[in-house]
């Protein structure tokens, strides 16, 4: 009924580029199928803009039961350069996968980046993953994982919150107070309050129809213990949007609604959390992590039969990277001495085909923090 790939297509390596068909034809027909290493990269060399790897997970299970040893960066490293991942065995074990393997992992990448973006610039206050609405729903997990990994604190998505074990929130639309009629907000709010399960935040929408101002004051008025009201205003009508979230603020605060928040969503960009950070209280962000640049992942042959090769451009020979304890990120052959005090961060995936790591969210969370501050992300 869908065009949705099906799950085989992917691990059956059907879901490739057909000239890599094409290579499988012409090497068993020569007879050759060599022995190489094969590496995910970016930049060849450090750059000092760091990304978040993520997408792992989906690309260890396509790599899982072949005759390959698989290194990684752990889930939620920070990198600007060098390996991501290394590939050694065969090369037709592995030949058709690498469509999918970078499908993986070059969206998620993105994604996470822009998450920890928005993340790192709304320092305490709540972020959520509002974009699934922005891509194809059978990536819909991948993305919310993504956001996750780059620090965003929940996600929208239900069914994505079934596969990745996470509990998707999230409270009204304007189809919600659109389908009450214009002068009947408050009936919305209360309908909301009175029959929406109470684990559910009371966060009323509050620009529907009148002044932002306006609704919130009455939305507060309307339902005993609101949480929060939230400005999902557009862009036509949005004007100066921090001088609109600071007035809702001071109306509120006035008639003695201290205790309820302010959200902010709709076209919110990381300049734009860091801007109303002191004014709002959380943020929902949707297109500018759905729609984040892929980072340009390409998986090259390195090594060949024991030997070093590389294309023009890229670096032959087995690499490993290393952390050093003032945040740098080195990129060295992995038969060289390590830089001093630089721990190696390609560790173990697969080993003659058998996963032998793990993926758990929490630790690329908090690892993609750690190492967000260790290399100083993009600070404001």
């Amino acid at each position: 009924m869908f065009d949705i790939v099906p799950s085989d297509a992917i691990s059956e390596g059907r879901a490739t580029d057909a000239y890599f068909q094409r290579t499988r034809e012409a090497l068993e027909g020569a007879g050759r199928n060599p022995h190489v290493v094969a590496e995910v990269t970016a930049d060849q060399f450090p750059t000092g803009e760091f990304e978040v790897f993520a997408g792992l997970k989906d690309a260890a299970h396509l790599l899982e039961g072949r005759d390959v040893d698989v290194h990684a960066l752990p889930e939620g490293t920070l990198f600007d350069g060098g390996p991501v991942l290394r590939i050694e065995g065969n090369y037709l074990d592995f030949c058709e996968l690498e469509t999918s393997l970078l499908g993986f992992l070059s969206p998620a990448s993105g994604q996470a980046t822009a998450a920890r973006e928005v993340a790192t610039a709304a320092e305490d206050r709540a972020a959520l993953s509002f974009g699934a609405r922005h891509v194809h729903p059978a990536s819909a997990a991948a993305l919310e994982r993504a956001a996750l990994v780059g620090g965003m604190d929940g996600i929208s998505h239900v069914a994505a919150g079934e596969v990745i074990g996470r509990e998707a929130g999230g409270t009204m639309p304007h189809a919600l107070m659109i389908c009450f009629g214009k002068g009947n907000q408050e009936a919305a709010w209360r309908a909301f309050d009175e029959y929406v399960p109470p684990e559910v935040p009371r966060v009323a929408l509050v620009d529907t129809y009148s002044d932002e101002a306006d609704e919130a004051v009455r939305a507060a008025e309307a339902v005993d213990g609101l949480e929060s009201v939230r400005l999902d205003t557009t862009g036509s009508r949005r004007g100066d949007f921090r001088h609109i979230v600071r007035e809702v603020r001071w109306e509120l605060d006035a008639r003695g609604f201290e205790d309820v928040g302010v959200f902010a969503s709709g076209g919110i960009t990381a300049d734009a959390v860091r801007s109303l950070r002191d004014v709002a209280d959380g943020f929902g962000v949707g297109s500018y992590i759905s729609n984040a640049d892929p980072v340009d992942f390409a998986l090259d042959i390195v090594e060949v039969d024991g030997e070093p090769a590389a294309k023009r451009g890229k670096l032959s020979g087995t690499k490993q990277v290393y952390r050093t304890p003032d945040g740098g990120h080195e990129v060295a052959l992995a038969d060289r001495p390590a830089p001093a005090d630089g721990d190696p961060l390609l560790e173990p995936v697969i080993e003659d085909g058998e996963l032998v790591a793990s993926f758990d969210l929490d630790d690329a969370i908090e690892r993609c923090e750690h190492d967000a501050d260790l290399v100083g992300f993009r600070q404001a």
